[in-house]
């Protein structure tokens, strides 16, 4: 499977259609960004053995693999950001979409049957060079309750116990052999959990709520073609520099402590500071690939 890093710089790829000039306004055209999840170069599944990964060649089961994305743009030939007009479903709302891929089965157990893979929406006719998007959800919608809240910010699974926020990635793996703990004790999963940290504010007493460290990654993809191509999260590259068979303190795993020694190689490779919570390098993030569009299952 060949896979181009993000961020790209080079040759562009056309986009769908091009816009009349006979006509005052563009015409809408739709759009499908696809996305995956890879590990080693091949799809990652539940049920299915994945690795090796990290430092110690780690051999490990998909257990959960969801995240939410925000501010999906196309970037035309001058490299300006095209906002993506979202089709609203139980996926997507008018900011923000879920892209799910546990199906409940094997390792997975206990999450969703329903997956999904994609984003829909629309933009004005034209020639698109890229892509951009961000991990996370927009702040107005964050911090809210998930039993009022309405698809797919109603996912209790991917509410945040900070100040009633989400995860915005939310990535376990249960490693052949369990996860080492300092004490001696051993869990069966390492976590990834993505979200903004250091918050204040009550929103059940009506407060508005402020992070020190938002965690939102924007990743830009400077030549994608839609039709032919996807966005794969590559839990090779995620887990790099990771040692996913033990952990050295505070939560198993990384859930976005900025003191967790776990985080330091998990938010390198995200592209983030975890220091900060801003992106490193903006754009750029090395667990981010483009390949070939999966092949539907006939």
């Amino acid at each position: 499977m060949t896979v181009q890093r993000a961020a790209f710089a080079g040759l562009a790829i056309l986009g769908l259609a091009a816009c009349s000039t006979t006509t005052p306004a563009p015409d809408a055209m739709p759009v499908t960004v696809t996305f995956a999840l890879t590990a080693n170069g091949k799809p990652a599944r539940c049920g299915e053995p994945l690795g090796p990964l990290g430092t110690g060649g780690t051999m490990a089961t998909l257990h959960d693999a969801r995240f939410y994305v925000q501010d999906i743009a196309l970037i035309d030939g001058a490299g300006r950001a095209v906002p993506l007009t979202l089709a609203q479903n139980d996926w997507q709302t008018a900011s923000v979409a879920l892209l799910d891929f546990e199906d409940g089965s094997g390792g997975c157990a206990g999450g969703t049957r329903a997956t999904n893979a994609t984003v829909t929406g629309s933009v004005p006719a034209g020639r698109y060079a890229g892509l951009s998007f961000t991990v996370g959800v927009p702040p107005a919608l964050n911090h809210t309750s998930t039993e009022k809240a309405a698809p797919p910010l109603d996912i209790a699974a991917m509410g945040w116990s900070w100040q009633a926020g989400r995860k915005f990635m939310k990535l376990e793996v249960d490693p052949n052999g369990g996860v080492a703990k300092p004490d001696g004790a051993k869990a069966r999963t390492w976590y990834v959990h993505l979200g903004s940290t250091g918050c204040t504010g009550n929103p059940a007493d009506g407060e508005s709520v402020s992070c020190t460290r938002s965690n939102r990654l924007p990743v830009t993809v400077a030549a994608f073609d839609p039709v032919s191509q996807a966005v794969a999260l590559d839990l090779s590259a995620l887990f790099d520099g990771s040692a996913l068979g033990r952990d050295r303190g505070g939560a198993v795993g990384c859930m976005s402590g900025p003191t967790d020694p776990e985080c330091a190689p998990v938010f390198r490779q995200l592209g983030l500071s975890l220091e900060s919570g801003l992106p490193v390098t903006p754009g750029t993030s090395s667990s981010f690939a483009v390949v070939a569009k999966p092949v539907a299952k006939p």
